[in-house]
């Protein structure tokens, strides 16, 4: 298993490869929860939050209706110093 140090680093690693883009739409989505995560484990909330806008703009239906990227909004949205966007986006998607 990575820890959060590590997994931020292949985040930013993998979403400046080319191939990126190309990658499918689930794929970039799973990815993009799993670097949320890891910013959360890394106490960098800003940029947990930010990576779930993103996620939620790639594929807004993952949060909805995939158990890991709500348990993901939730941890950050229930977090004190969470920025009010993400509390809106877990509202919106039924997460808090």
């Amino acid at each position: 298993m990575v820890d959060g140090p590590q997994a931020v680093a292949r985040h930013e690693e993998a979403i400046g490869w080319d191939g990126w883009r190309w990658l499918p739409v689930e794929h970039r989505a799973a990815h993009l929860i799993d670097a949320a995560r890891a910013y959360f484990l890394t106490d960098d909330l800003t940029n947990a939050a930010r990576v779930l806008l993103r996620e939620n703009s790639v594929a807004p239906a993952e949060i909805r209706q995939r158990p890991a990227a709500r348990d993901v909004v939730a941890l950050v949205a229930r977090d004190p110093d969470a920025p009010p966007t993400i509390t809106q986006l877990a509202i919106s998607h039924g997460v808090l």
